[in-house]
Formats: C-alpha cells, structure tokens, sequence
C-alpha cells in the first residue's frame, strides 16, 4: 500500500501513473497543477517505485522528461 494520500499531488501522479503508465511534465501541470514533477518523481523512487526517465524531443526541437512506472 502506498503512503502517498490519492488528494496530495505525490498521490495523483502515483495514481495516474498506475492507470495510464506514464506522465510528462505537461501532463502533471495541465492536469494536477503539478510544476515540480522531477521532485515527486524523486519521492516516489526514493520510497522503491522503479520509474524510468525517457529524454523525448518536442515539434519545436526542445526536450522534455516522460516519466514510465516500470514497478514497485
């Protein structure tokens, strides 16, 4: 069981990871205000979840982090 409570943001992004599998930086902004998405992710590997970081590259040639749950 996760200590991470469903209403925090550390909660919403384990959740949405557990649902869909991954989240980029835009994603936790857009959907859970979430602007500090490396520091979570941080918390969550820190706790035991495996969570991958894939370097992608945007439309306009700048580059984001997508997140990837691979497991606890």
């Amino acid at each position: 069981m996760s200590r991470h409570k469903p209403n925090t943001k550390a909660g919403k992004i384990l959740n949405h990871l557990d649902r869909v599998g991954s989240i980029t930086t835009w994603e936790a902004i857009k959907l859970y205000r979430a602007t500090r998405l490396s520091d979570v992710i941080f918390r969550l590997k820190q706790d035991g979840y495996i969570i991958e970081s894939k370097k992608m590259k945007s439309k306009d040639g700048g580059t984001f982090a997508k997140y990837i749950l691979i497991g606890k």
